[in-house]
Order: C-alpha cells, then sequence, then structure tokens
C-alpha cells in the first residue's frame, strides 16, 4: 500500500505513527504486505500523485500486480484496524464456502455478503464474478460455493450460476443470473441499497447515506421528525411509493429533522416546512412541497415523473431597500435584474467567508460608483452559498468568480487582475452601446 502524504499536513503526522506500526507488523505477513510512503510536497513525486489521482492528504492507495490493479483504501486509520483491513485485502477476493458453518460465520446478518454458487469453480460465469469480486473487494464481502445448502436463506436445491446477494434490510437476499461483469455490478451496487436509505445519527447507517448521494439516480430525500406520535404513517406512505418506483432512476432517503440541519442549510428551507419532500435531478434541479401530508407524497412523486412540478430556487429574501453602489442579487431577482433589466451587468458571485472576497469587496464599490450615473450599466453580487444560480451560462467553481451580460445576451467571464481600472476596462470593450453613446463617438 502507499500513502501519498504532505509533511505540513496534520492528519499525516496523526497517521504517521499509526502507520509505521503496521508497517513494522505487516512485513513479517506470510507473504509480507509492503506499506510504502510517499511525499507529494517533493516536485520529484508530483507526477505520481498526479498518476493516482491524489486530491488530499493523507491518501492511501492499494496496489496490485505490479500496479496494474488500484484501490481506494477505506479502511481505519489506527495501526490494529490497519493491520486486518490488510490482511484480508491480501487475500483471495472471494473465499469459498465449504460449510454451513463456514456461511453463518460470513454472513451475519449485520453486512451485506455477495455469494457465488456454481456447479464447478471454471468458466466464463465463475471468471466474471471472481473479476467482479477483485474489482469490488474494498467495499464487499464476496464469497463462491459448490453448495447452496450451505447458504442460510434462499432456494437451496439451486446449482447455479447464480449471484445471491444477502442484506440486513429490505428482503434480506436477492438472487440474478446475467453474468456480464457491468449488469453484475450495477445489481450489487442497487441490491445493496435499501428501499429507503435512512438518515439519522446512527453511523451504521451513514455508509449507505453515502451511497445514496453518490448515486447517479435522481435522489428523493423527504425530512420530518421521526419522534413525533403518527409519523408511522407518513413514513409507510414514503416507502410504499419507494416501492412503487423501484428500477426506474429514482432513489428515496427518509431524514430525521435532528440529524438534518445541514441539509437543511444546504436546500434553504426551514424546520417549519417539514414534513417536506425534494427531489434532486443529476443537473442540480430541485423539485419541493413543503408541509405535505401522507396522501401528498404519491402524487407530488407522480406529477415530478411527468415533468408537471416547476423547479424550486433556494434564494435569500428579497432585500427591502438596495441602495448601496453594488445591487445585491438574489435567486428570486435573478432573472429580472440579470436576464430582464435591459442592463450590462457585471456579476460576482462570493461566498461571506471568502477572503479574496473580501478584498474584492470595495474595489467592486469603486468600479459601481463610477457607473453610478451610466443608466446602462449594473453592478451586482450574488452569495453563491445562499441562493442556487439562475441559468447554465455560469459556472461557479470557486470564490469569487466574476461574469459580465451584455443587454443583447453576451455572456463574459472576467478572468483580469482584481483592480478598477483592469475591471472598467474589460466592461467598456464587453458592453453592448446605446444609440446615444454611438451617436456621440461618431461626432468624436
Amino acid at each position: 500500500m502507499h500513502c501519498f502524504e504532505y509533511f505540513r499536513c496534520g492528519h499525516c503526522k496523526n497517521l504517521a505513527p499509526e502507520y509505521e506500526k503496521a508497517a513494522s507488523i505487516l512485513s513479517k505477513h506470510d507473504p509480507p504486505v509492503i506499506l510504502a510512503k510517499v511525499d507529494a510536497n517533493e516536485e520529484a513525486n508530483k507526477y505520481l500523485a498526479n498518476e493516482y489521482e491524489v486530491r488530499g492528504y493523507p491518501t492511501l492507495r492499494i496496489l496490485r500486480n505490479g500496479g496494474k490493479n488500484v484501490q481506494e483504501y477505506k479502511g481505519p486509520r489506527e495501526a490494529d484496524g490497519i493491520v486486518e483491513y490488510l490482511k484480508k485485502q491480501s487475500g483471495p477476493a472471494s473465499a469459498e464456502l465449504k460449510s454451513a458453518e463456514d456461511a453463518s460465520n460470513l454472513i451475519d446478518g449485520k453486512k451485506i455478503v455477495v455469494v457465488g454458487v456454481f456447479p464447478k469453480f471454471s468458466g466464463e460465469e465463475f471468471e466474471n464474478y471472481m473479476a467482479l469480486a477483485e474489482k469490488l473487494r474494498s467495499d464487499y464481502e464476496f464469497s463462491h460455493t459448490l453448495d447452496a445448502k450451505h447458504l442460510p436463506r434462499g432456494e437451496s436445491s439451486v446449482t447455479g450460476p447464480v449471484v445471491r446477494l444477502f442484506k440486513p434490510f429490505d428482503e434480506l437476499f436477492v438472487d440474478f443470473e446475467d453474468f456480464n461483469v457491468e449488469a453484475l455490478e450495477k445489481f450489487v451496487a442497487e441490491s445493496s441499497m435499501p428501499l429507503v436509505t435512512l438518515f439519522n445519527k446512527d453511523p451504521s447507517n451513514h455508509p449507505f447515506v453515502i451511497k445514496f448521494y453518490n448515486s447517479p439516480n435522481a435522489k428523493a430525500m423527504l425530512f420530518a421528525n421521526l419522534s413525533v406520535e403518527g409519523i408511522d404513517s407518513l413514513t409507510s406512505k414514503y416507502r410504499e411509493v419507494a416501492e412503487q418506483y423501484k428500477g426506474q432512476g429514482i432513489g428515496f432517503l427518509l431524514g430525521d429533522l435532528e440529524a438534518s440541519q445541514a441539509a437543511f442549510q444546504y436546500f434553504g428551507v426551514q424546520e417549519s416546512q417539514v414534513p417536506l419532500i425534494i427531489i434532486q435531478n443529476n443537473d442540480g434541479k430541485k423539485y419541493l412541497k413543503p408541509n405535505l401530508l401522507a396522501n401528498d407524497i404519491a402524487p407530488f412523486v407522480k406529477d415530478y415523473k411527468e415533468g408537471k412540478v416547476p423547479p424550486y430556487l433556494k434564494s435569500e429574501p428579497i432585500p427591502e431597500e438596495n441602495k448601496e453602489p453594488v445591487k445585491v442579487v438574489v435567486a428570486d431577482t435573478f432573472e429580472d435584474m440579470v436576464f430582464k433589466s435591459g442592463k450590462n451587468v457585471l456579476l460576482e458571485f462570493y461566498a461571506p467567508w471568502c477572503g479574496h472576497c473580501k478584498k474584492l469587496a470595495p474595489i467592486l464599490d469603486e468600479v459601481a460608483v463610477h457607473y453610478e450615473k451610466d443608466d446602462n450599466v449594473l453592478i451586482a453580487k450574488l452569495d453563491a452559498t445562499a441562493n442556487d444560480i439562475v441559468g447554465e451560462n455560469f459556472d461557479v467553481r470557486g470564490y469569487p468568480t466574476i461574469y459580465f451580460r451584455s443587454t443583447s445576451g453576451n455572456i463574459t467571464p472576467y478572468e483580469g487582475n482584481r483592480t478598477k481600472e483592469d475591471i472598467v476596462n474589460f466592461i467598456e470593450k464587453n458592453r453592448d452601446k446605446t444609440a446615444q453613446q454611438e451617436s456621440a463617438k461618431d461626432e468624436l
């Protein structure tokens, strides 16, 4: 295993003694498991950090077959945990189940276990299954057997080939017989998710929550106070709807009010709106129904699927006064102030905590004062952490991000120096002139 570290990184310093201890223990393992480390701050090593897609520190990768097979390390960060995790990773990706005792030790009702049942351990189906086990070994437990009678659940007379996935929720097991590797991988990913993912303070649910948000599906999220009397009628109806839309490209999550404060802030919703449901598409568009009743769930999801629900925009309240030189734009005024104002608009997307944005603020004030008597130019700002961004032409990946929209609709990012002079020159170069300004220019 390789650890990419950065010498100033606090997490790297915390990991270092545990990593060294684990390395010493695993060096005596049969066969030895080698732990190595790379200082990604060294210029000569930066190509390695790029090759292994290192985005933060410390990053741990498991390398097999001379580096041909690379997997993310997903285990503990203390010595004993590292040792146990890597001992398991150094063994076969799928272990043979030879008895009912083997099966009961592995299939304990607490985790996802994937078992392949085969008439013989050879052939295309078996090879594809083992390839899948190797690819997903960091995420799931895999095993294989010649006798389905060893397994605690499911039809015991099958001879295979069949894949049986055991899980500690919903229907407890499910069989699959398509041995195309991509189809197998999709089956495991979808079948290992609960019909309704529970988001509360129980840490055992967190891996499923992460998978839910990483899923390519649209995401329906029902947020409610799960401790109030009578909530069962709402949650059971929600589960019925989830069952109805199973396999149709939409996942379902049930979030407890107490655990969902960060989600409320992200979506810009209030506790007074619960129970509420939000559906978010892969394109980022959101659809909201607040204060819903149990019988509202099915019609809302149906209308969403049929394209009848208007998108919801997270927006700060519209300012009662907007008299400062730099005008405040919120999501609910974006259309009128940016797209329909008939003006040349310079718009800053900022974050309140951003140091660069704070340094830019007085400079933008100067630019706004410069154009104070020009009715055809508007200098504005939008808090991108508190408002959704309207339209697909504004690519905001950091703060501050500045765009200019001319009266004719041309949108241009500003990438120049953050000085009054440079910003004014940029505006003059890209603005649309009025007929009066063009006439005055011709007279000159």
